[in-house]
Parts: structure tokens; sequence; C-alpha cells
């Protein structure tokens, strides 16, 4: 029962008096619900009650349907309907009812209203379109009591798409003068945050004031905010590090009101969720943890143990502790808080001291060594959950030397337990351990059948798929491939010849693959015993159709000729005929390739998993067939977010609201005798949460203004790298009682004496699991790599040492580029490219091998600062200029200002292949030039050069090998360009110590935010040496192909209605200027290569293009303080591509 229902029935009485007494506690003995709950309880029967409340439904109907009811008699009636519903009954026909007297009667009437339509409706119900007039009606009340109650049903239960509908009341709230109002706002906010994200991502700095209001209660509740945020993105808040750790001093130094105080406990809940923030801001983050190791302190020092709520405080602080950088001291305690709570005889506190245990275990491993007897107890415990915590203790410490008794503890609590989860789980943690620390083949074969047998048909079906896929890969060794399919094979012979009827499904399709693969592997087994075996599974009645499938297919692949023919024959002609054509159709293929042992070997080759699957991802076999098809007059393929849209529009409502007086008049206008975009889109801004494209092109979403859309839950963030992890410091052991110390004192003095024979097993059992712990070095937890005795092998052929050496030694790219390309790939709008380049050999002559060239490209085609590059080439957008000057002296080598001489700076190499450029694209912006790879003979770079009409890719080919390169052939591959050679007599040779240069001119076939390009550069050097083969990629941003589009402001009108592909979104205007819109639409035109076609009042139209004419127009307008944006576009991605591009250079601007 949720905590509403709860505070419903305890304001049942209060609600339904009809005493006229206010405040009247005592439900009447003359109400209806007083009558229904005595008469349910008479009862002895449930067919009696059922019979009582249709009675009552139908009473309720008929009253509720009577115009003649009161609102007051409506309150009791939805009150008794909730009371049925609580008890299982649908009462549906009170829905509509309960949104009715939530929008009419008096303050209490509104209440009951409200809360029925609470527990009547989830947000996806259709009726809660009703509510929201009702909703924003209360918000703008002035009466307090409507305004919480419409903000506790919003922060409880709102459909996702009317969210921009109340946005703006609900911030409105952050600032009531009434802290009721504030923190019911706040919690509102965080439940639009947890439905939907970027909805409320323009209101951050609302959250802020929220953590810094007077009141206690609206700080607590922005901390549920700010949690979740934090989550998702740590390094976004450090600078908020030393606001929570003086909130945490505060509430710890008891400096909040009394009434926030549990059993004397300052505020134990705002500590918890204070230090769950403080763990996650300061993990790996060794300057942030250092500020928080006193307030730590002293949270540990005043959470004493003497209630339950301080040992939850007690359990924060010590995973916090362990998961910041670690400190010495701070770590000490943390270990004697636990060994507090392992030691304590109350279950509760063992269960919480063996979960924080199985938490820190992963930093100290010594620690669980220091427990060691008191874990082997709890393996014992009756109570099952601290023994299966006890369990995920162990998993964690697990290692290649324990493995074996860990798995045996955990098999036999699966043989006892009860529990599906349970079995899910432990199954799944068992089928880990025994891949990932097999002792030997018939451990591991014998575990993993253990594993198939009690997980049954419950197992998470990756399990029996990832032992199937480890079977069929094989290992590093082939002699250990064959010694472990030939057990495999022996233990399943056995089992089917036992009591297979016991075995589950999955069991028994697992056993009929690999008999099917690998039985032919034991010679002395025919092949006709084996079909026998299996027909057997096919005569029990519990074997289901899919089993009986992987049964037949198993019998095909055994059968080819010889004495296993009849034995085929009869199944294939019982199963030919089966209603189920899976079955039948196993039956045929079993019937046809038994009597044909040559077709049976070319359809079913033994070990034909070893060899490479090629898959035909585009289909490229059916186009012959949709060709045929679309001749003869079939529909085109529409993708599934096209057939929603056209759905959508022809049934679905449209929620946009009616358009606003236009604030400016139309005859100032130039944009005359045609539909304006700001007629469209007056009032309506932006869609709310269009996140796919099924939102496009229509209007079936609430579209209202204020509203900021992201591209994705956490928007465009970096990536950032994993920190090391903290440093482990040994613990020592927990405090013992004088007593206790005495006794260990003792046993050091006095001569040992035997230990009982129960303790000796123990002891026994300990030194099993806990080995591989005692020394740092051996220790290998879950979740750290350690050698693995099974090593599937890879895919492709490991390159050797020589090769390994060449790759390190041929690696063209600095520190300092790399740092730049990580850097400008996820931040720059200017991104030039990004290269991935890898390299490979390939010897076009028998018993020739060559060492594979290969390259680590640091750097792409970005804006990236070269050492030595004249300033005066690079200019205002970041292009450089062309400009093939004399290179020699750039700067003058003896100036002390440059502690290198010039021959070794980057910038002389780039500025001796500018001068290398054509002359028809001299003086032209161009890109930096950029390395795609090299090797010891070879350095391909190439730039980028922007014409009117096309972008050049100029392709720089360094020779600086003594002999010259011939027959070389460099290929573009992408499916979003088409490359094509701008010269008509190509290079053909570069000769020794030279510089060949080729072009080639990019037209995009389809939009994408960042374009890929591909390419293979092969040549020999010298004349008839085998080939070399060097690969790279990298890619291009869109805006390297956008041209500003010259049109008028009548032509923009016509193209704008001819469009159909549009997007919209909320983008930052610039502020503290004189024009924000001119300078912010100049910012765009700068970067993305726009026109600006006009600017009238408080709107602006913009075009643009890409080659061969497929242009997109931009629609903006200043609404609210930020710059309302729409696109439009006979390109489909278009749109959205831009929009990225333009979000983008506005952030960084």
């Amino acid at each position: 029962m949720s905590d509403v229902v709860e505070k419903t029935l305890t304001a049942l009485p209060s609600l339904l008096s009809l005493d006229s007494q206010p405040g009247s506690a005592k439900l009447s003995s003359t109400s209806k619900l007083g009558s229904l709950i005595r008469g349910i309880t008479e009862l002895t029967s449930k067919h009696e009650e059922e019979k009582l409340i249709q009675r009552e439904l139908a009473s309720i109907k008929d009253q509720v349907s009577s115009p003649n009811t009161s609102m007051r008699q409506m309150k009791e009636l939805m009150v008794r309907a909730i009371y049925c519903e609580m008890l299982g009954y649908d009462a549906a026909f009170c829905y509509i009812h309960a949104i009715k007297l939530a929008q009419q009667g008096t303050a209490l009437e509104k209440r009951v209203g409200y809360l029925s339509v609470s527990l009547f409706l989830n947000e996806s119900h259709e009726l809660l379109l009703l509510l929201v007039n009702t909703v924003l009606k209360d918000l703008q009340s002035t009466n307090l009591i409507e305004v919480c109650m419409a903000l506790t049903v919003v922060s409880q239960m709102f459909p996702k798409d009317m969210i921009p509908a109340i946005l703006p009341l609900v911030e409105e709230k952050l600032t009531h003068p009434k802290e009721i109002i504030r923190r019911k706002a706040v919690l509102a906010l965080y439940k639009f945050y947890l439905i939907a994200p970027n909805q409320v991502q323009h209101i951050h700095n609302k959250f802020r004031k929220a953590l810094c209001d007077k009141d206690p209660g609206v700080m607590t509740a922005s901390l549920h905010i700010y949690l979740q945020m934090i989550k998702e993105n740590p390094e976004g808040y450090k600078d908020l590090t030393v606001s929570f750790i003086t909130i945490l001093k505060q509430v710890v130094g008891g400096k909040l009101p009394m009434d926030f105080n549990y059993h004397s406990v300052p505020a134990p809940w705002l500590q918890i969720q204070l230090l769950r923030i403080l763990s996650l801001l300061g993990k790996n983050d060794q300057s942030t943890s250092e500020i928080m190791y006193e307030v730590l302190d002293e949270s540990l020092r005043r959470a004493e143990m003497n209630h339950n709520i301080t040992y939850a405080i007690l359990y924060e602080c010590v995973k916090c502790i362990y998961t910041i950088h670690p400190k010495s001291q701070l770590l000490e305690k943390a270990a004697k808080c636990i060994g507090n709570f392992v030691l304590s005889p109350k279950i509760n506190l063992k269960y919480i001291g063996l979960k924080a245990l199985t938490y820190v275990v992963q930093q100290d491993p010594k620690l669980a060594l220091q427990h060691q007897m008191t874990i082997i107890e709890c393996l014992d415990h009756p109570d099952l959950i601290v023994k299966r915590e006890t369990l995920e203790l162990l998993f964690r410490i697990t290692n290649g030397q324990n493995v074996t008794v860990i798995v045996e503890k955990m098999l036999e609590f699966l043989r006892i337990s009860k529990d599906d989860y349970t079995t899910i789980d432990l199954v799944g943690k068992v089928a880990e351990l025994a891949e990932k620390y097999p002792s030997n083949n018939e451990w591991f074969i014998d575990t993993m059948n253990t594993v198939f047998s009690l997980g049954g048909d419950t197992m998470q079906p990756d399990i029996p798929s990832s032992f199937l896929k480890l079977l069929s890969e094989g290992f590093d060794s082939v002699e250990e491939d064959r010694k472990l399919r030939l057990f495999a094979v022996d233990s399943y012979v056995s089992l089917l010849e036992g009591e297979p009827g016991k075995l589950p499904q999955r069991f028994l399709q697992v056993i009929s693959w690999v008999l099917g693969e690998y039985s032919h592997l034991r010679e002395e087994l025919e092949p006709a015993t084996i079909l026998r075996l299996l027909s057997k599974l096919l005569d029990m009645k519990r074997t289901s159709s899919e089993t009986k499938c992987w049964v037949l297919m198993a019998m095909t692949k055994i059968c080819d000729g010889g004495a296993a023919v009849p034995v085929a024959g009869e199944v294939s002609e019982t199963y030919s005929s089966s209603m189920d054509t899976v079955l039948r159709q196993r039956a045929h293929e079993l019937q046809h390739l038994s009597h044909d042992p040559e077709l049976h070997a070319r359809v079913l080759p033994r070990d034909a998993n070893l060899e490479p699957l090629e898959v035909d991802s585009s289909l490229s076999f059916l186009d012959g067939f949709v060709s045929e098809a679309l001749a003869a007059g079939a529909a085109p393929y529409k993708p599934p977010h096209q057939r929603q849209e056209e759905l959508a529009q022809a049934k679905a409502l449209s929620l946009e609201p009616y358009s606003l007086p236009l604030p400016i008049s139309m005859s100032s206008c130039s944009i005359a005798d045609r539909q304006s975009p700001t007629l469209l889109s007056m009032s309506s801004g932006l869609s709310g949460d269009s996140t796919d494209l099924s939102h496009k092109g229509c209007n079936t979403t609430l579209k209202l203004d204020g509203v900021k859309r992201v591209w994705g839950r956490e928007g465009y963030l970096i990536q950032r790298e994993p920190v090391e992890e903290a440093v482990q410091v040994e613990i020592p052991s927990p405090l013992r009682s004088p007593s206790q110390q005495g006794e260990v004192d003792n046993s050091h003095s006095q001569t040992p004496t035997p230990p009982a024979a129960p303790e000796q097993e123990k002891q026994q059992l300990a030194s099993s699991l806990f080995v591989g712990l005692s020394s740092q070095s051996s220790v290998c937890l879950m979740g750290k790599s350690e050698p693995q005795r099974f090593r599937r092998k890879t895919k492709g052929q490991s390159p050797s040492l020589d090769d390994s050496k060449q790759i390190s030694n041929s690696a063209i790219a600095s520190p300092n580029s790399v740092d730049n390309l990580l850097c400008n790939n996820l931040l720059d709008s200017n991104v030039r490219s990004e290269p991935s380049v890898s390299s490979l050999n390939q010897a076009t002559s028998q018993g020739s091998a060559t060492a594979n060239s290969s390259c680590d490209a640091g750097g792409g085609l970005t804006e990236s600062d070269a050492k030595g590059t004249k300033p005066s080439l690079i200019t205002d957008n970041g292009t450089v200029t062309a400009d093939p000057a004399d290179p020699a002296d750039p700067a003058d080598p003896a100036d002390p200002a440059d502690p290198a001489p010039l021959e070794d700076s980057e910038g002389l190499k780039d500025l001796r292949l500018m001068s290398h450029l054509p002359a028809d694209i001299i003086g032209l912006s161009c890109s930096e030039i950029t390395p795609l790879c090299s090797n010891q003979s070879l350095d391909l770079s190439a730039c980028h050069v922007q014409k009117e009409d096309s972008l050049v890719l100029v392709v720089f080919i360094n020779n600086s090998s003594d002999s010259d390169v011939q027959q070389f052939q460099l290929q573009f591959d992408s499916e979003e360009l088409e490359v094509s050679c701008v010269s008509d007599s190509p290079v053909e040779e570069v000769r020794s110590h030279s510089v060949g240069v080729c072009q080639y001119s990019l037209t995009v076939r389809r939009p994408s935010v960042h374009v890929q390009v591909g390419g293979m550069f092969s040549y020999h050097v010298p004349a008839g040496t085998p080939q070399t083969t060097m690969e790279f990629s990298f890619k291009l941003p869109l805006t390297s192909f956008t041209r500003p589009l010259k049109v008028s402001t009548e032509e923009y009108g016509t193209m704008w209605l001819a469009f159909a592909h549009d997007t919209k979104q909320n983008l930052t205007l610039m502020a503290d200027v004189e024009e924000p819109l001119r300078t912010t639409l100049n910012v765009l035109k700068k970067k993305l290569h726009l026109h600006v076609v006009e600017i009238i009042g408080m709107e602006g139209i913009v075009a643009c293009q890409l080659p061969r004419d497929r242009p997109c127009l931009m629609h903006c307008r200043v609404h609210a303080g930020t710059l309302a944006v729409w696109l439009r576009s006979p390109v489909p991605d278009l749109p959205d591509c831009l929009l990225y591009h333009c979000q983008r250079a506005l952030q960084e601007h």
C-alpha cells in the first residue's frame, strides 16, 4: 500500500465526518462509508464480499449520474469508490466525476477530487488531459490551499507532454513568500527532471537558489534534484562541494530547528542525502576529498550506535569514506565501525556490516581477513538474507585460488533456495565465476551442468548462449579445446543414458547442440547410438517444441549415412506431418540430408563455426526483388518514424495553442502575400520534448516557449577518462574488549591446545575461502583483471613483435596535438576532422612479408595550434589562408623567444607543404594541414579548401625515402560523401624526397553532424616490391560544406512553404549587447557560413545551402530571453544537423 493510500485512510475520518463541527476525528456512524466497512468486516467469504461491493458500486454509479447529487454527497461517493478500488474492484465510471470534483466545489471537496484522481489514474491515462486546465487555474489562484493541492498532484502524476504548459507557473512558485509553496514547487520540478530532464535544463540556476533557501525544508527538497544531477555529471557541480559541506556541518552541529530531529538525531535523512552527494563529488578527486575529511570525521563521531537511524548514517559515512580519496585515519575509524556491525549479535546490524564489507572489500581486500571467522559463521546463519549477503561478499573476493570453494557454497545455497530472484542472481554469478576462473575441464563442465540443472528455465538466456559460444570459439590451445569438448560429450552422453526427463529444457537444448557439433570427436561412439539417445528426448511428453527443434537439428548434423539412417528415417517420418511448421521443416531436412552424404557435407561441414561468417547488412541481394516490386506498383518502404508521423497527422488531436496577435504590424513587414513562419509559431515556440523524428512534421505535441531541447538525457557532454583507483590503505583490526585482548595475550604465552573438530573445520574453510587475500599482489577481485586460463581466441591475427615496434616508432602526433584533438572533437564547433587511423600491410606475393606500416594520428583536420605557424595565416574564423610564401624564415631562428631550432618545428613542415598547393586554390580559406598516416617512407597529410560551390580535399604525399613511389592508389570510402578526383591527369608517381599533391572534390550525400571519411593508400617502394597498404579515416563537420544562400525575402517565403522537414529549438541569446538578435545571428553567420536575409524587429530570417541545391532556411525570434529557432529544409536530416552546430557555436562563443 502506497504512502498516499495510508495518508488517505488516516484522513478519512476528518474528510467524511458529517458532523458540523470542524476537526471531528470520529467517523460518523450514519455515514455510508462506515456502514460499508462494517458490512465487509462481517462477511465470511470472498463471494459475499464481491456481491456486496457490486451492489455498492451500482449504487454509487446511480448517484454520481444523478443531476441532483450535491458536491458534498459527491465527495463521500468518491471516497467510497476509492475504498472499492483499494479492494481490487473496478470503479472506472467514477474517474470523470473525480476530475469534475477537482474542478468544482470548496477547498475540501477539491482536495478529495485531487486525491481521487491521484489514486484512480496513472501518468499515461487519457483523462489526465482534462485536468491540465484545472491545475493551471489552481496554480494561479490566490488561495494557498488550492496552490498546494495543484503542486501536490503535479509532483505525483502529470503527463509528460503537458509539462511545458505548467512549467512557467511552477518556476514562479520558487520565489513564493510561503515556504510550503516553494518546497512543493521544488518537488514538482524534481518530478519533471525524472521524467523529462531536458525540459528543466534551463532553470538550473534556480535550483541553486533553492539550495540556499532560508527554509531548511526547501533546501532539503532541492537535494533530491542535485543528487540525481550529480549522479549523471559530477564534474559539473564540483563548485557546490563547499556549500554541501557547510550544510552538513550545520546539520551535524544541531543548528537546524528541533522539528527536524528524529529520536534526538538532527535531520538524519538530510545527513544521508548529503553524504551520498559528497561521495559522488569526491570520487577519484583528491582535492575535493580533502575538504570533506573534517565533516566526515565529525559525522562518525556524533553518530553513536544507539538507534536504527544512526546505523543508517554510519553506513553512509563508511561508504562515503571508502568512495572518496582515502585518508588513513578515517579508514581506520570506518573499519572499526564495520567491525562493530559485523560482530553485533543483532541480525539487522550484522546484515548492514556484511553489506558495508561487500562494498569496501574491493578497495581494501584485507579487511575481509579480519572478520573471516564471522563470515564463515554467517554462511550457516539461519536467516537466508544474511546468508545471501555473505555469498555476495565471497563473490567479490573470488580469485583463481578460492573459486572452487566459493562456487561450492553458492551451489549449496542454490539447492535449498526457493526464491526465483535469488536463483537467477546466483546462477548468473556461478556461471561467471566458472568461466572466469576454471580450474580444469572436468570442474568447469560439472559446474556448468549443475548451473543448468539448478537454474532451470528461469535463468537468463545469455548464460547457455555464452557457454555454447565459449565451446565454439575455443581457446588459445587447440589441444585444450579438444579435451574440453570431449569431456562435454562424455558428460552429456552419460546424462542422456540416465534420467533425462528431470533435466530442464534449456539444459536439453545445450546437450543437443554439443552432441550435434562435437560427438564425432569420440571416434568409438557410434552415430546411431547418439541418435537413439536423442530420439528418447523426442518421445518425452514434457519436451517442448523448441527443444524438439534443437534435437532434430542435432540429429541432422550427426546423421551422414550408414547405420544411423534407419533411426533418422523413423524420426523424420514421425514429424514430417507435424502441425508445427518448424518441426516439419526440420524433419524434412533430416530426411533429405541423411540420404545424401555429399549434400550433407556441403550444407553442414564439420568445424564450420571456425570459418568467419560474412553478413550482408544492407540486404543487397534483395535489390532486384525490390526493383521489380516497385515497378509493379508496390508502395515504397517507409521508416517507422515516418509511418508514425502520418498516422499521428491523420488521427491525433492538435494540441498547439492559438496564435497571439502579432507584436508588429504586417504593413511594416516586407514579408507579404505569403504565410509567415511567425504566424505559425508566435505562441507555440518549440516542441517540448521532441527527441526523435516522430515529432517532426506534425502538430501532435504541445508546443510552448521556454523549453530547452537537448539531444539525449545528458546532452553533448565530454566523455571523461577514468581516473585511477584510490590508493588502498591497510586497516588494522578492530578494537577488542579487555577480556578479548587478555585472551589473545594469553594465547601467545601459553601452549596452544588443539581446537575442537567444528572449530577446526571452520578454520580450514576460512583458509580455503580467503586464500589469495594475504598479499596485495595476489589479490584479484571481481571487476579487476587477472590472467584467465580460458582465453578466447582473437578474431584477427595479432601483430608480431616487429609490427608493434614499428607501430610505436611510426606515431606522428605530439601529445599537444592529441590533447587538442580530444578537446576540439567534443567542444569546438569548427572541428575539421577527427582522424582515427589504422594501418595494414598486405603482402601480395607468397613467401615474402613486409612490416606493417601504422600510424596513430593524434590530430585531425582541426584548428589546434601548430608550433611555428605564422600568426598571419590564421583568420578570425579559425581557418588558414593558403599562402605559398617562402617558408624559409617564418621567425628569426636566433630569436631568444624561440627555444627550439626552426628545423624541428611542425610549422615549418606545414608551411613547406602549403607551398605545394595548386595555383587555383591559393588565397582561399583553408584548414590546417593534419597528418593522416605515415610510415618510415611516406607521410600522408591533408587539408580542405572551401570553394564557393564545393569542398576540395588536398592530400599531400611526402616521400622521404630514396626510392620513387610508383603505382600508388588512393581510394576513399564513405557512405555520407561522394568523392571524385578534381584533376584530369592525376599524379601517378612521387619521386624521392618530394611531395605529390592530389585534389578531390567532396559532396555530401547524406547530411550528418560529422561526416565520416575512410580511405586506403597502397603503393610500391621500390618498384617490384610487395604492395604496402595504409588505412586512414577522419571526420569533417557539416559546417565545412555549408554555403550562404542569397535569396530575397519573397523567395524565402515561397521556399519556406514548400519544405516539409523541420525542427525547433530554444537557443542561447547573446546577452549584455546592444542588439542581441543581430549579434547572435552574426556569430552563426561567421561560424556556420550563413546568409542573413533580413532582420525585422525581434525576428530574423537566415538561409544556407549544401552544394547541389539543397537549401535550409532558419527563422529566428527573440522570446523570453531566448532565441527560438525554426529550421526547414527539403532534406530530412539537414535541420537537425545544423541545429546541433548552432547550439555548439553559441555555447562556445
